[in-house]
């Protein structure tokens, strides 16, 4: 039986990116409480977060509600609710970190403005934790790249906060927006800032047999940049 391949995640920004892979991938919800515990780790939080949207991806599909998965025809549905164990099923967790606090999505205008205002100038870490689980195995893995933002103004702050688009960002901002560019350099994987690190990615499914193309052609040319650290990651092992 064939695999089906689904990303857990709403994110369109995730979306665009794992179809740079040229594999059919489905989607699917999988929302859960994203509050860190007390004196948790981003690593370990990023971790958790991301093995829990996989779990419930695998809970939303084994229900057999295909409505949750808005492109999954009659007969893939089938395939999805009588065959859970021969899917792949991907999900991450993005945040950001300045100075030991995290950032995730900020909760309103106000959260906003203040994270980017203490974010300018600055560097800060970003953190996505991504997990891939077919059946009763599951693997995870961390991938870090570091952003330093350029220094923008409290003007550009306020417009870029009123079109809505930090919203659902981790730590309240999109790099490839194209009315704000607030990033100045980054130094790392720039896919694991917009949420889905391709080629850490692409070290985990290998970890599962599974063939594909390695994806920092197609990721750089999406994203028209040479990356710096992609051959240094897909020549790495699982860890």
């Amino acid at each position: 039986m064939r695999r089906v391949f689904i990303l857990a995640s709403t994110s369109p920004r995730r979306r665009e990116l794992i179809q740079l892979f040229g594999l059919p991938f489905h989607f699917v919800s999988a929302d859960v409480d994203e509050t860190p515990r007390d004196g948790e780790s981003p690593e370990i939080l990023v971790r958790r977060l991301s093995r829990a949207k996989a779990e419930r991806a695998v809970s939303v599909i084994a229900s057999g509600v295909c409505e949750a998965i808005p492109n999954l025809a009659r007969g893939d549905c089938f395939v999805a609710k009588t065959a859970p164990r021969n899917d792949i099923i991907i999900a991450a967790d993005t945040l950001g970190v300045l100075d030991d606090e995290i950032l995730g999505k900020p909760r309103d205008a106000e959260d906003a403005t203040r994270m980017l205002k203490a974010l300018r100038a600055r560097p800060h870490i970003v953190y996505s934790g991504i997990t891939v689980t077919q059946g009763e195995e599951s693997m995870t893995r961390v991938a870090t790249t570091t952003v330093r933002m350029r220094e923008y103004s409290d003007a550009e702050i306020a417009a870029y906060v009123a079109t809505g688009d930090p919203f659902d960002k981790a730590a309240a901002y999109a790099i490839q927006h194209n009315g704000f560019r607030p990033v100045a350099r980054i130094d790392g994987c720039q896919a694991n800032v917009m949420g889905l690190p391709l080629c850490d990615l692409y070290v985990v499914l290998r970890e599962f047999g599974i063939a594909l193309a390695e994806p920092d052609r197609a990721c750089q040319h999406y994203l028209d940049i040479v990356c710096p650290v992609a051959r240094e990651i897909l020549s790495a092992n699982y860890a």
